[in-house]
């Protein structure tokens, strides 16, 4: 019997249904500087293997990792004089993916169907894009990146025994604040959350001033109440922006890239506009120190996927921008990573 899980892989690889909407979005895959010149990345996303290469012009290819000649591994071969050469039998392949070079038959001439099937692929902030699909939008813009007022940084990837939904959702929440990262980003001993306005429009979810308290949130050894906006614009990226009314301002651009319904890989890009006297290092560190922090919980959730409907889990006033990003992902035919469950026993998550 073929299970909903394997159903809903066979989808997405396939692009059928909602899950079209993943499969037609871009995924942070890698960082541009792993693809040194003559390296082979191999990544894996809506599970399937893929490998990544630069070209001599420099131009990123996305390749699903499988020779078509004996459906070895790509990944296996090198680079040789601007194509990539099977490990195998030494077949090579151009920038575009056709077999342009078959050592057993110098003569011979590959037919069209010798060709590795390609993928759409971008680099933008430090990072490369792929999509599966077809694109239906441009990737997420990150306006703090090229503004010269704020220091910006890179970090992950982070390694998530996790659905990726459940990351988005978890990144989205601050009423874990004062448990989790209890004398960092909240204290036990002050966890109200006020209410807080969410709307959804055709950028995707927006959280407006959720205020929290900690303990020293701009390093003057003075705690005090600090204000978030959130935005969820794809299913899988998010992006925050923490701010005071002296206009000291962080923000993140929060990727989560699904490997499997149960595991996902993150990367986080930051900027700030303050701590200008504190190390790049120490910077990245502390996110670091943050991401850690939440992996217990993630890797703990059962079900793995999110629950879109019925009563299988139940919801506080503070969840609201988890209710609305679920709303809007029901909305959006998000299926992958998604149950529509009103039991543990009727959920197909693992």
């Amino acid at each position: 019997m073929v299970s909903q899980s394997n159903l809903v892989s066979v989808n997405v690889a396939n692009g059928k249904g909602g899950d079209r909407k993943l499969l037609n979005d871009w995924h942070v895959v890698a960082k541009a500087a792993d693809l040194r010149p003559n390296s082979l990345v191999k990544v894996r996303l809506l599970e399937k293997d893929l490998v990544l290469w630069r070209g001599e012009c420099g131009a990123v290819c996305a390749w699903e990792d499988r020779c078509p000649h004996r459906s070895v591994r790509l990944s296996y071969g090198q680079i040789v004089e601007n194509t990539l050469v099977c490990s195998y039998h030494g077949l090579a392949y151009d920038t575009q993916g056709q077999c342009v070079k078959v050592p057993a038959h110098p003569n011979y001439t590959p037919p069209k169907q010798a060709c590795v099937r390609t993928f759409q692929a971008q680099e933008r902030y430090d990072l490369i894009y792929v999509c599966l699909g077809e694109p239906e939008q441009d990737i997420v813009v990150f306006p703090e990146w090229d503004d010269p007022t704020y220091r910006c940084y890179l970090t992950g990837p982070y390694h998530i025994r996790s659905n990726g939904l459940r990351a988005i959702e978890n990144f989205l929440d601050v009423a874990h604040f004062p448990f989790i990262h209890e004398g960092i980003l909240g204290d036990p001993d002050k966890p109200e959350i006020e209410d807080y306005e969410v709307t959804i429009d055709e950028n995707g979810v927006f959280a407006h001033n959720i205020r929290v308290w900690q303990p020293d949130p701009y390093g003057t050894g003075k705690g005090d109440y600090v204000s978030y906006d959130y935005w969820a614009f794809r299913p899988l990226t998010a992006y925050l922006r923490k701010y005071s009314p002296s206009g000291e301002c962080l923000t993140l651009l929060y990727h989560v890239a699904p490997v499997s319904e149960s595991e996902c890989v993150s990367w986080m890009s930051g900027a700030l506009n303050y701590a200008h006297d504190i190390s790049e290092a120490e910077i990245k560190a502390f996110q670091d120190k943050i991401v850690l922090q939440d992996l217990n919980n993630l890797e703990s959730h059962n079900p793995q996927c999110v629950p879109l409907d019925g009563n299988l889990e139940f919801h506080l006033p503070s969840d609201r921008a988890s209710l609305m990003y679920r709303k809007w992902l029901k909305q959006q035919g998000v299926t992958y990573g998604a149950s529509v469950t009103t039991s543990i026993s009727d959920s197909s998550c693992p």
